[in-house]
């Protein structure tokens, strides 16, 4: 895993670029390409991930589905329709939960996010908006910092110590943040903070009066008839088939670690929903298409799509969403990892493409980069990108490898 990287970038708003171009498909978005797609899982695998699937819909004809590898050590071969730990996907369902209330009237984006937290949660000069806190230009440090301590720590005693079994209370991970003060005035720069989220999730408590995870059941679940989603915080278990996620060990001498059964409340609200890649893509389409989807009205989904810039080259980010430029346009989605488990979900703008690439390992950035290189050849035309045939001209021993990754990583790639 990665450390985020602080960079000061502009404030002001920029507008949500329009999905991917469809000019040259005659209005249709670009088809994918099988060929490379399997490939870029495979590196994948090859990486250290037992296994690794991605899902195509673009709800005109049948779904294209690529698996490789395994679900589990034992050798059961990978299943793209079971469930696994979606990771910081969940942010994208946090980010409903609070626009919904925004529509409501119940909370205003642009006033100080303490205003409807319980009292004493935050500092009272601490001045970060709602949509700061949404965006990640809150000055909020990232909790999680504190419990991993160092890149890689998660995988050996500290995880079994402070991360699979120890149940955390959303305000003492806040009031863990909160002793290392603002980060940088709000709004000022972007730095990802799981922190945000888990405030977030707070003030959907406290506005609603129930849990997260009744409020995440009855707006977003029942709604969408989402079958294999769930929020079972402190739970460790993930019911019915599920993927079995491995954590990689900072001395790759050693074999994987199994860290499918976790509790997820160090990351709660920020990171611990379960869910599948039909669910996933439900939940894009719907979220995508405004009004007409049942989620969020026409206004808030422009919202949350209208991005800005990351230190990540061609990585944006919105209100709870992030944006990533391929050759064919943007798409819009999250990604997520969390022990033993990476999945990076996004759609095209318009809610009629979506793509759900899947791996069960972390600890691995060589995981993580082929994953996110699977997004490219599945969402746009067939054939390589740019970097591609530039290496193919130049090296006709290796046409398939590509001479740059083809999709950048986001520099926030914990959780």
């Amino acid at each position: 895993m990665t450390s985020v990287v602080l960079a000061a970038v502009g404030a002001t708003t920029a507008v949500a670029q329009p999905a991917g171009d469809k000019a040259a498909t005659g209005g249709k978005a670009p088809a994918a390409d099988p060929a490379a797609v399997r490939a870029a899982l495979e590196r994948t695998v090859a990486a250290g991930a037992p296994g690794a699937f991605a899902e195509v819909r673009d709800h005109v004809g049948p779904k294209q589905s690529v698996a490789v590898g395994k679900a589990d050590l034992d050798g059961t071969p990978m299943n793209a329709n079971w469930r696994f730990r979606v990771g910081s996907n969940t942010k994208m369902f946090t980010s409903v939960l609070v626009l919904r209330l925004a529509e409501q009237g119940r909370i205003d984006l642009d006033k100080p996010l303490r205003d409807y937290l319980p009292a004493g949660t935050l500092p009272a000069d601490w001045e970060m908006t709602g949509r700061q806190v949404l965006q990640h230009r809150s000055g909020v440090y990232d909790h999680t910092n504190d419990l991993l301590e160092q890149q890689g720590e998660e995988t050996t005693k500290a995880f079994e110590e402070r991360i699979r079994n120890t149940v955390y209370k959303p305000a003492d991970m806040v009031a863990m943040s909160v002793k290392h003060g603002k980060q940088f005035t709000p709004g000022s720069k972007y730095a990802y903070s799981n922190t945000n989220y888990v405030l977030l999730g707070m003030a959907i408590e406290h506005l609603t009066g129930g849990s997260y995870a009744k409020a995440l059941r009855k707006q977003i679940i029942e709604p969408l008839k989402l079958k294999k989603t769930s929020y079972v915080v402190p739970s460790k278990a993930i019911t019915g088939k599920h993927v079995t996620g491995y954590l990689t060990n900072d001395d790759r001498t050693k074999p994987l670690l199994d860290s499918t059964e976790q509790n997820g409340s160090w990351v709660g609200s920020a990171g611990a929903v379960i869910s599948s890649a039909a669910d996933l893509d439900r939940f894009l389409t719907k979220l995508l298409k405004g009004r007409s989807g049942g989620l969020l009205s026409d206004a808030s989904v422009q919202q949350m799509t209208t991005t800005l810039p990351t230190p990540t080259a061609k990585v944006s980010y919105g209100l709870g969403l992030r944006a990533i430029e391929l050759s064919c346009g943007t798409v819009y989605g999250h990604g997520g990892i969390v022990q033993g488990f990476q999945t990076q979900s996004f759609a095209t703008r318009d809610g009629k493409k979506t793509v759900v690439v899947f791996g069960n390992a972390s600890n691995n950035t060589s995981v993580t980069q082929g994953l996110t290189n699977t997004l490219e050849p599945a969402f746009c035309s067939p054939g390589p990108p740019a970097a591609a045939k530039t290496k193919r001209s130049a090296d006709r021993s290796a046409p398939t490898a590509p001479a740059a990754p083809a999709v950048p990583v986001a520099d926030d790639t914990r959780l």
